[in-house]
Protein backbone atom coordinates (compact mmCIF):
# COMPACT_ATOMS: atom_id res chain seq x y z
CA UNK A 1 0.00 0.00 0.00
CA UNK A 2 1.61 3.40 -1.27
CA UNK A 3 -0.22 5.29 1.87
CA UNK A 4 2.39 3.17 3.73
CA UNK A 5 5.75 4.80 2.24
CA UNK A 6 4.26 8.37 4.17
CA UNK A 7 4.08 6.16 7.40
CA UNK A 8 7.49 4.66 6.59
CA UNK A 9 8.92 8.42 6.96
CA UNK A 10 8.56 8.41 10.63
CA UNK A 11 11.36 6.00 10.60
CA UNK A 12 14.00 8.40 9.24
CA UNK A 13 12.82 11.39 11.64
CA UNK A 14 15.68 9.60 13.96
CA UNK A 15 18.13 10.93 11.40
CA UNK A 16 16.93 14.33 12.22
CA UNK A 17 18.44 14.53 15.95
CA UNK A 18 21.79 15.58 14.79
CA UNK A 19 20.11 18.57 13.40
CA UNK A 20 17.91 18.71 15.97
CA UNK A 21 21.04 18.75 18.56
CA UNK A 22 23.08 21.12 16.54
CA UNK A 23 20.20 24.00 16.78
CA UNK A 24 20.21 24.16 20.62
CA UNK A 25 21.31 27.52 21.77
CA UNK A 26 20.54 26.87 25.78
CA UNK A 27 22.88 23.20 26.41
CA UNK A 28 24.01 20.39 24.92
CA UNK A 29 23.15 16.54 24.57
CA UNK A 30 25.54 13.89 24.49
CA UNK A 31 25.86 9.71 25.01
CA UNK A 32 26.59 8.62 28.09
CA UNK A 33 27.14 4.94 29.94
CA UNK A 34 25.44 4.20 33.09
CA UNK A 35 28.38 2.95 35.22
CA UNK A 36 26.40 2.83 38.48
CA UNK A 37 23.29 3.37 40.25
CA UNK A 38 23.91 4.90 43.35
CA UNK A 39 20.53 5.15 44.83
CA UNK A 40 16.85 4.23 43.90
CA UNK A 41 13.34 4.96 45.05
CA UNK A 42 9.69 4.18 44.69
CA UNK A 43 7.31 6.97 44.71
CA UNK A 44 3.26 5.63 45.23
CA UNK A 45 1.12 8.32 43.42
CA UNK A 46 -2.33 8.53 44.68
CA UNK A 47 -3.80 6.80 42.18
CA UNK A 48 -1.80 3.61 43.17
CA UNK A 49 0.66 3.85 40.44
CA UNK A 50 4.39 4.26 40.72
CA UNK A 51 7.34 6.14 39.74
CA UNK A 52 11.03 5.05 39.86
CA UNK A 53 13.53 7.60 41.05
CA UNK A 54 17.41 7.52 40.81
CA UNK A 55 20.55 9.03 41.72
CA UNK A 56 23.04 7.68 39.11
CA UNK A 57 26.71 8.29 38.14
CA UNK A 58 27.46 8.44 34.56
CA UNK A 59 30.64 8.23 32.49
CA UNK A 60 30.29 10.80 29.13
CA UNK A 61 31.27 8.94 25.96
CA UNK A 62 31.24 12.07 23.33
CA UNK A 63 31.95 15.57 22.94
CA UNK A 64 33.67 17.45 25.79
CA UNK A 65 32.28 15.18 28.07
CA UNK A 66 34.11 11.97 27.34
CA UNK A 67 35.77 10.33 29.78
CA UNK A 68 34.12 12.15 33.09
CA UNK A 69 32.27 11.35 35.26
CA UNK A 70 28.95 12.66 36.22
CA UNK A 71 26.41 12.61 39.30
CA UNK A 72 22.81 12.90 38.55
CA UNK A 73 20.42 13.30 41.44
CA UNK A 74 17.54 12.25 40.80
CA UNK A 75 15.65 11.63 43.96
CA UNK A 76 13.51 14.49 45.35
CA UNK A 77 9.58 14.88 46.46
CA UNK A 78 8.76 15.82 43.20
CA UNK A 79 6.97 13.64 41.24
CA UNK A 80 7.77 13.81 37.34
CA UNK A 81 5.63 11.93 34.29
CA UNK A 82 9.67 9.93 33.31
CA UNK A 83 9.72 6.90 34.72
CA UNK A 84 12.49 5.30 32.93
CA UNK A 85 14.36 3.06 35.16
CA UNK A 86 18.29 3.02 33.84
CA UNK A 87 20.57 0.18 35.00
CA UNK A 88 24.43 -0.28 34.89
CA UNK A 89 25.78 -0.77 31.30
CA UNK A 90 22.98 0.84 29.37
CA UNK A 91 23.72 3.99 27.03
CA UNK A 92 21.96 7.05 27.63
CA UNK A 93 21.49 10.55 26.20
CA UNK A 94 21.99 12.98 28.73
CA UNK A 95 20.95 16.82 28.38
CA UNK A 96 23.23 19.47 29.82
CA UNK A 97 22.16 23.15 30.77
CA UNK A 98 23.63 25.63 33.11
CA UNK A 99 21.41 27.46 35.67
CA UNK A 100 20.72 30.93 37.05
CA UNK A 101 24.05 30.31 39.41
CA UNK A 102 26.11 29.03 36.92
CA UNK A 103 26.12 25.34 37.91
CA UNK A 104 26.14 22.49 35.41
CA UNK A 105 22.44 20.76 35.54
CA UNK A 106 22.11 17.10 33.46
CA UNK A 107 18.98 15.41 32.94
CA UNK A 108 18.50 11.71 31.60
CA UNK A 109 16.85 12.40 27.73
CA UNK A 110 16.14 8.67 26.89
CA UNK A 111 17.92 5.56 25.82
CA UNK A 112 19.83 5.23 23.16
CA UNK A 113 17.77 3.58 20.73
CA UNK A 114 18.50 4.84 17.38
CA UNK A 115 21.05 1.90 16.35
CA UNK A 116 18.18 -0.62 16.80
CA UNK A 117 15.94 1.42 14.70
CA UNK A 118 18.59 1.35 11.68
CA UNK A 119 18.56 -2.52 12.11
CA UNK A 120 14.69 -2.82 11.44
CA UNK A 121 15.05 0.16 8.65
CA UNK A 122 17.67 -2.61 7.46
CA UNK A 123 14.75 -5.33 7.51
CA UNK A 124 12.90 -3.07 6.07
CA UNK A 125 14.73 -3.21 3.24
CA UNK A 126 15.62 -6.33 2.91
CA UNK A 127 12.00 -7.54 2.92
CA UNK A 128 11.13 -4.95 0.16
CA UNK A 129 14.12 -5.62 -2.52
CA UNK A 130 13.45 -9.96 -1.72
CA UNK A 131 9.75 -9.27 -2.29
CA UNK A 132 9.20 -6.18 -4.52
CA UNK A 133 12.37 -7.00 -6.35
CA UNK A 134 13.42 -4.13 -8.94
CA UNK A 135 10.12 -2.53 -8.25
CA UNK A 136 10.43 -2.77 -4.59
CA UNK A 137 13.98 -1.20 -5.06
CA UNK A 138 12.32 1.52 -6.77
CA UNK A 139 9.99 2.19 -4.03
CA UNK A 140 12.69 2.88 -1.65
CA UNK A 141 14.56 5.04 -4.03
CA UNK A 142 11.81 7.21 -4.36
CA UNK A 143 11.12 6.80 -0.74
CA UNK A 144 14.84 8.38 -0.45
CA UNK A 145 13.89 11.34 -2.48
CA UNK A 146 10.58 12.20 -0.69
CA UNK A 147 12.45 11.89 2.47
CA UNK A 148 15.30 14.42 1.43
CA UNK A 149 12.58 16.72 -0.10
CA UNK A 150 11.05 16.97 3.31
CA UNK A 151 14.42 17.54 5.25
CA UNK A 152 16.42 19.01 2.37
CA UNK A 153 13.69 21.18 0.83
CA UNK A 154 10.43 21.51 2.63
CA UNK A 155 11.14 21.66 6.42
CA UNK A 156 14.23 24.48 5.74
CA UNK A 157 12.06 26.74 3.31
CA UNK A 158 9.18 27.07 6.33
CA UNK A 159 11.72 27.50 9.02
CA UNK A 160 13.08 30.57 7.20
CA UNK A 161 9.38 32.17 7.41
CA UNK A 162 8.45 31.07 3.57
CA UNK A 163 4.62 30.36 2.97
CA UNK A 164 4.56 26.75 4.38
CA UNK A 165 1.10 26.19 1.75
CA UNK A 166 3.07 26.92 -1.43
CA UNK A 167 6.19 25.02 -0.26
CA UNK A 168 4.12 22.19 0.77
CA UNK A 169 2.30 22.29 -2.37
CA UNK A 170 5.80 22.63 -4.27
CA UNK A 171 7.21 19.95 -2.35
CA UNK A 172 4.46 17.62 -2.78
CA UNK A 173 4.45 17.94 -6.13
CA UNK A 174 8.36 17.16 -6.42
CA UNK A 175 7.58 13.83 -3.76
CA UNK A 176 4.54 12.99 -6.82
CA UNK A 177 6.86 13.32 -9.42
CA UNK A 178 9.46 10.81 -7.39
CA UNK A 179 6.50 8.17 -6.36
CA UNK A 180 5.22 7.99 -9.37
CA UNK A 181 8.20 7.85 -11.98
CA UNK A 182 9.99 5.90 -10.37
CA UNK A 183 7.60 3.37 -8.87
CA UNK A 184 5.21 2.97 -12.22
CA UNK A 185 7.90 4.43 -15.02
CA UNK A 186 7.47 7.15 -17.80
CA UNK A 187 4.42 6.42 -19.59
CA UNK A 188 0.88 7.64 -20.14
CA UNK A 189 -0.77 5.84 -17.19
CA UNK A 190 1.95 7.39 -15.05
CA UNK A 191 1.45 11.21 -16.76
CA UNK A 192 -2.72 10.70 -16.14
CA UNK A 193 -1.97 9.91 -12.64
CA UNK A 194 -0.07 12.92 -11.90
CA UNK A 195 -2.35 15.04 -13.73
CA UNK A 196 -4.91 13.55 -11.38
CA UNK A 197 -3.73 13.95 -7.96
CA UNK A 198 -2.06 17.39 -8.65
CA UNK A 199 -5.88 18.48 -9.49
CA UNK A 200 -7.35 16.68 -6.27
CA UNK A 201 -4.20 18.04 -4.09
CA UNK A 202 -4.96 21.54 -5.45
CA UNK A 203 -8.65 20.56 -4.38
CA UNK A 204 -7.63 19.27 -0.67
CA UNK A 205 -5.52 22.11 -0.38
CA UNK A 206 -8.30 25.08 -1.24
CA UNK A 207 -10.64 22.78 1.20
CA UNK A 208 -8.01 22.12 3.80
CA UNK A 209 -6.75 26.46 4.13
CA UNK A 210 -10.66 26.73 3.79
CA UNK A 211 -11.32 24.07 6.59
CA UNK A 212 -8.44 25.63 8.96
CA UNK A 213 -9.80 29.61 8.74
CA UNK A 214 -13.41 28.56 9.28
CA UNK A 215 -12.43 26.36 12.88
CA UNK A 216 -10.19 29.24 13.25
CA UNK A 217 -7.45 26.37 14.01
CA UNK A 218 -3.66 28.35 14.84
CA UNK A 219 -1.74 24.85 14.22
CA UNK A 220 0.01 25.78 17.72
CA UNK A 221 -2.09 22.70 19.45
CA UNK A 222 0.72 20.44 19.56
CA UNK A 223 3.12 20.04 22.03
CA UNK A 224 5.64 20.41 19.39
CA UNK A 225 4.83 23.78 18.65
CA UNK A 226 6.34 24.94 22.03
CA UNK A 227 9.73 24.25 20.64
CA UNK A 228 9.45 25.85 17.15
CA UNK A 229 7.72 29.05 18.67
CA UNK A 230 11.23 30.23 19.91
CA UNK A 231 13.63 28.64 17.67
CA UNK A 232 11.39 29.96 14.68
CA UNK A 233 11.99 33.64 16.01
CA UNK A 234 8.06 34.35 14.82
CA UNK A 235 9.19 33.39 11.30
CA UNK A 236 7.03 30.05 11.18
CA UNK A 237 3.24 30.35 9.72
CA UNK A 238 1.96 27.43 12.17
CA UNK A 239 -1.76 27.75 10.08
CA UNK A 240 0.22 27.44 7.07
CA UNK A 241 2.38 24.51 8.75
CA UNK A 242 -0.83 22.56 9.78
CA UNK A 243 -1.59 23.09 6.43
CA UNK A 244 1.55 21.15 4.56
CA UNK A 245 1.18 18.56 6.93
CA UNK A 246 -1.89 18.00 5.44
CA UNK A 247 -1.04 17.96 2.10
CA UNK A 248 1.89 15.73 2.74
CA UNK A 249 -0.01 13.03 4.92
CA UNK A 250 -3.04 12.99 2.33
CA UNK A 251 -0.84 12.73 -0.74
CA UNK A 252 0.22 8.90 -0.34
CA UNK A 253 -3.48 7.83 -0.12
CA UNK A 254 -4.18 9.69 -3.14
CA UNK A 255 -1.19 8.24 -4.95
CA UNK A 256 -2.83 4.86 -3.93
CA UNK A 257 -6.49 5.67 -5.19
CA UNK A 258 -4.97 7.40 -8.39
CA UNK A 259 -2.88 4.69 -9.67
CA UNK A 260 -5.05 1.53 -8.70
CA UNK A 261 -7.78 3.55 -10.94
CA UNK A 262 -5.94 4.08 -13.73
CA UNK A 263 -4.80 0.33 -13.28
CA UNK A 264 -8.56 -1.02 -12.92
CA UNK A 265 -9.67 0.73 -16.27
CA UNK A 266 -6.14 -0.63 -18.38
CA UNK A 267 -6.91 -4.31 -17.45
CA UNK A 268 -10.88 -3.75 -18.51
CA UNK A 269 -9.74 -2.11 -21.51
CA UNK A 270 -7.47 -5.31 -22.31
CA UNK A 271 -9.86 -7.67 -21.27
CA UNK A 272 -13.06 -5.85 -23.12
CA UNK A 273 -12.04 -3.61 -25.45
CA UNK A 274 -15.55 -3.37 -26.75
CA UNK A 275 -17.02 -1.75 -23.37
CA UNK A 276 -18.51 1.52 -24.24
CA UNK A 277 -16.83 4.12 -22.40
CA UNK A 278 -20.29 4.95 -20.12
CA UNK A 279 -19.85 0.94 -19.28
CA UNK A 280 -15.98 1.33 -18.14
CA UNK A 281 -16.58 4.33 -16.20
CA UNK A 282 -19.36 2.50 -14.33
CA UNK A 283 -16.90 -0.53 -13.74
CA UNK A 284 -14.30 0.60 -12.73
CA UNK A 285 -16.35 3.59 -10.28
CA UNK A 286 -17.67 0.02 -8.61
CA UNK A 287 -13.93 -1.13 -8.04
CA UNK A 288 -13.02 2.08 -6.97
CA UNK A 289 -15.99 2.31 -4.15
CA UNK A 290 -14.33 -0.33 -2.33
CA UNK A 291 -10.98 0.69 -2.73
CA UNK A 292 -11.66 4.06 -1.68
CA UNK A 293 -13.75 2.54 1.32
CA UNK A 294 -10.81 0.77 2.71
CA UNK A 295 -8.23 4.05 2.04
CA UNK A 296 -10.56 6.41 4.24
CA UNK A 297 -10.77 3.94 7.00
CA UNK A 298 -6.74 3.42 6.55
CA UNK A 299 -6.35 7.34 6.63
CA UNK A 300 -8.71 7.18 9.60
CA UNK A 301 -7.23 4.44 11.46
CA UNK A 302 -3.94 6.20 10.74
CA UNK A 303 -4.24 9.84 12.49
CA UNK A 304 -6.38 8.02 15.44
CA UNK A 305 -3.25 5.73 16.42
CA UNK A 306 -1.28 8.76 16.22
CA UNK A 307 -3.41 10.37 18.55
CA UNK A 308 -4.64 7.55 20.69
CA UNK A 309 -2.94 8.80 24.06
CA UNK A 310 -5.02 11.93 23.67
CA UNK A 311 -8.72 9.85 22.79
CA UNK A 312 -7.84 8.29 25.80
CA UNK A 313 -8.34 11.58 27.78
CA UNK A 314 -11.79 11.31 26.34
CA UNK A 315 -12.45 8.16 27.38
CA UNK A 316 -11.58 8.95 31.00
CA UNK A 317 -13.80 12.58 31.06
CA UNK A 318 -11.11 14.49 32.44
CA UNK A 319 -11.01 18.31 32.06
CA UNK A 320 -11.42 19.63 29.69
CA UNK A 321 -12.31 16.32 27.77
CA UNK A 322 -16.57 16.32 29.67
CA UNK A 323 -19.45 16.65 26.71
CA UNK A 324 -18.97 15.53 23.56
CA UNK A 325 -18.93 19.28 22.32
CA UNK A 326 -15.89 19.89 24.36
CA UNK A 327 -14.28 17.55 22.94
CA UNK A 328 -14.60 18.00 19.51
CA UNK A 329 -14.04 21.49 20.01
CA UNK A 330 -10.78 21.11 21.55
CA UNK A 331 -8.20 22.27 19.08
CA UNK A 332 -6.16 19.03 19.67
CA UNK A 333 -9.02 17.06 18.22
CA UNK A 334 -10.24 19.19 15.55
CA UNK A 335 -7.53 18.97 14.13
CA UNK A 336 -7.31 15.87 13.55
CA UNK A 337 -10.44 15.41 13.27
CA UNK A 338 -10.12 18.01 10.39
CA UNK A 339 -7.42 16.27 8.83
CA UNK A 340 -9.09 13.09 8.26
CA UNK A 341 -12.02 14.37 6.53
CA UNK A 342 -10.16 16.98 4.29
CA UNK A 343 -7.85 13.87 3.58
CA UNK A 344 -10.78 12.05 2.87
CA UNK A 345 -12.65 14.01 1.10
CA UNK A 346 -9.87 14.34 -1.32
CA UNK A 347 -10.05 10.90 -1.78
CA UNK A 348 -13.48 10.72 -2.51
CA UNK A 349 -13.08 13.36 -5.27
CA UNK A 350 -9.49 11.58 -6.59
CA UNK A 351 -11.11 8.30 -7.30
CA UNK A 352 -13.55 9.43 -10.30
CA UNK A 353 -11.49 11.78 -11.73
CA UNK A 354 -8.92 9.43 -12.12
CA UNK A 355 -11.50 7.28 -13.12
CA UNK A 356 -12.57 9.80 -16.24
CA UNK A 357 -9.13 10.53 -16.57
CA UNK A 358 -8.07 6.77 -17.41
CA UNK A 359 -11.99 5.89 -19.69
CA UNK A 360 -10.88 8.85 -21.87
CA UNK A 361 -7.22 9.09 -22.46
CA UNK A 362 -6.08 5.32 -22.18
CA UNK A 363 -5.80 3.26 -25.12
CA UNK A 364 -7.41 -0.21 -25.65
CA UNK A 365 -4.33 -2.08 -26.42
CA UNK A 366 -2.12 -2.56 -22.97
CA UNK A 367 0.04 0.96 -22.26
CA UNK A 368 3.52 0.30 -21.45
Amino acid sequence: MRFAKIKILALFALLLFPVIANAQTSGEIFKAEVIEVLQEKTLTREDGSTNIQQNLKLKGLDGGWKGKKINFIGISEIDAINSDRYKEGEIIFLSHNIDADGNDVFYPAGYVRYYKIYWLVLLFILFTILIGRFKGFRALISLAVSFLVIIYFILPQIINGKNPMLIGVIGAFIILIAIIYLTEGVNKKSNLAIISILISLFLTAFLAEASIYIARLTGMAQEEILFLVDFGKGAIDFRGLLLAGILIGTLGALDDVVISQIEAVTQLKIANSKLSKTKLFKMAFEIGNTHMGAMINTLFLAYAGAALPLLLLFSVHQEPFISFHQIINNEMIAVEIIRTLVGSIGLILAMPLATFMAVHFIDNKKEA
